[in-house]
């Protein structure tokens, strides 16, 4: 495989990660799913290890890529943007709760 197809894929398996980990927090949980935190402990625990296991595969992937010393900064790199990524996304979430709930008030 050619070294794009690899970083594309660590990109992919970074934001899956990282999806995963913020999923598995109960307040995004309860902001996304809207549902209690007791009856969604059996899917956050399990969303926490994926997550892990996504960003592991996305370390490998850029290592697969790249010597390591490059490959840890594209790595470090796509795990900021990916965190700034999902936490734009739950932002946005929250904003269209809102605006759901105001304009159902008027």
């Amino acid at each position: 495989m050619s070294d794009s197809l690899w970083l594309a894929t660590a990109a992919v398996l970074n934001l899956a990660g990282m999806a995963g980990l913020a999923l598995s927090m109960e307040a995004h949980w309860r902001q996304v799913a809207h549902c209690s935190a007791r009856a969604s402990i059996k899917v956050r625990h399990p969303l926490r290890a994926l997550g892990v296991a996504a960003l592991l595969l996305s370390l490998q992937a850029c290592l697969t890529a790249d010597r390591p010393s490059m490959a840890v900064l594209v790595w470090v790199m796509l795990s900021a943007a990916s965190a700034v990524v999902i936490a734009m996304v739950l932002a946005r979430i929250q904003t269209r709760a809102e605006a759901t709930s105001h304009s159902g008030r008027t």
